[in-house]
């Protein structure tokens, strides 16, 4: 009888500790994310050139873009994130606001702005994420909705992914996948809408199907590289209605001093995009670090392109870090392009736009972080845990010169 009742002892001891055990490993589970976290981002972007779509290849290209964006990542649990991401984007487009360059005040220029309402615009974005993470942390999938607006567009986009780490976490798979389904509300130069032999488009719609796959792995204490490829199928609109094309082989129309369209750009309806990149991390000391990335990209439309970059962090204390880095670019012509009425009648499919030209482009760039996961320093409820800048310079050999200036704010909530 003792036995029996030391035995019973024994097992509502050794489940008394077991349920201790599971409720501190249940109360005590690490959370994926501790607090919500906030990120205020903004960007300010102006280019300038000399090679307009809009006007046939031909023309100013002055743009700037203001881009006020609010990031917030909710913990739902210990095991899953919400992520809501919004922001607009105001522009102003001296190029685009040439699609009707006669509404304006002054004399139609493919180099003046007009002052029409095709001048500016705001794209409003929304995009959702839901993630979770198994509770060894090994496995993490991710599902989200993405919602665009534009005067002449609506885009709508669904997707997810799966990502497993392996070897104590030093390797890590991913595979993700995304659809886009877009809707154009197609604007044609003006010259042309009232044109008894211009034939408009008779679909609007635009699908974007990508698979990607990614593999990182920890090579050693101060190693790290990662490989990367993406397919991208799209079929649909892929021309852009209100870029227009000059014939070489017909006598141009000039009224003021701006030549008229004789077509709008013509392309394939379907584009099939292969990307291919690595990086590698080497972690020199405790105050330099080097990030470099290569990518090579080709499609059946002919351009083939070659991406290289290079950043280097470099600590100057434990809470400030500077960012110089380098890219470089270069990339075949599209089989359609040709430049400002340079194209044949004749063909099936044609584009003025310099961005499916042959060019080189370099960037050069320098960012400067501060840095403190304690987040002493607080406005309201939200501690402020880091401060990012930084500034890139776009020079491409075609003439087209940008500028990006951009920053953040992450605050966590006490």
């Amino acid at each position: 009888m003792k036995q029996f009742i030391f035995i019973i002892a024994l097992l509502v001891v050794g489940t008394m500790m077991a349920q201790e055990q599971q409720e501190s490993t249940t109360t005590y589970k690490k959370r994926v994310l501790e607090s919500t976290e906030v990120d205020f981002l903004m960007s300010y972007y102006t280019q300038e050139g000399d090679n307009a779509a809009v006007t046939g290849g031909l023309g100013t290209e002055e743009l700037t873009d203001l881009t006020p964006t609010i990031v917030v990542s909710i913990p739902l649990n210990d095991d899953d994130i919400l992520t809501i991401d919004a922001g607009i984007s105001a522009y102003s487009s001296a190029s685009s606001s040439n699609v009707d360059p006669f509404d304006g005040a002054g004399i139609a220029n493919p180099f003046v702005e007009s002052s029409g309402a095709s001048s500016n615009d705001i794209l409003a974005t929304f995009v959702g994420t839901y993630t979770h993470s198994s509770d060894d942390r090994n496995a993490i999938w991710s599902t989200n909705l993405a919602i665009a607006n534009e005067y002449d567009y609506f885009s709508v986009g669904f997707g997810g992914s799966y990502t497993r780490l392996f070897n104590e976490k030093n390797t890590e798979i991913s595979l993700k996948a995304n659809v886009y389904l877009d809707t154009w509300n197609a604007i044609y130069p003006s010259e042309l809408r009232d044109n008894p032999s211009f034939v408009p488009f008779d679909n609007e719609s635009r699908n974007s199907y990508s698979v990607g796959l990614g593999f990182s792995q920890i090579l050693s204490k101060k190693l790290q590289g990662s490989l990367s490829l993406d397919l991208i199928q799209q079929d649909g609109l892929l021309s852009t209605p209100f870029q227009r094309v000059q014939f070489t082989d017909i006598a141009d129309q000039v009224v003021q001093e701006f030549t008229l369209g004789d077509d709008v750009e013509r392309l394939p309806d379907t584009r099939f995009k292969i990307a291919a990149g690595g990086r590698l991390h080497y972690y020199i000391n405790e105050i330099f670090a080097v990030r470099t990335f290569y990518r090579y990209y080709t499609d059946d439309w002919g351009i083939n392109s070659h991406t290289a970059s290079v950043e280097i962090p470099i600590k100057l204390t434990d809470k400030f870090t500077v960012y110089p880095s380098y890219r470089f670019y270069m990339q075949t012509a599209a089989d359609y392009f040709a430049p400002f009425n340079q194209h044949l009648s004749t063909s099936e499919f044609y584009t003025s736009d310099f961005d499916l030209s042959d060019f080189e482009a370099n960037q050069y760039g320098f960012g400067i972080s501060y840095t403190d996961i304690f987040a002493k320093m607080h406005i309201w409820k939200f501690g402020l845990k880091s401060i990012d800048l930084r500034f890139r310079q776009y020079e491409r050999d075609s003439g087209l010169s940008a500028s990006l200036f951009s920053g953040g704010l992450n605050f966590v909530m006490d």
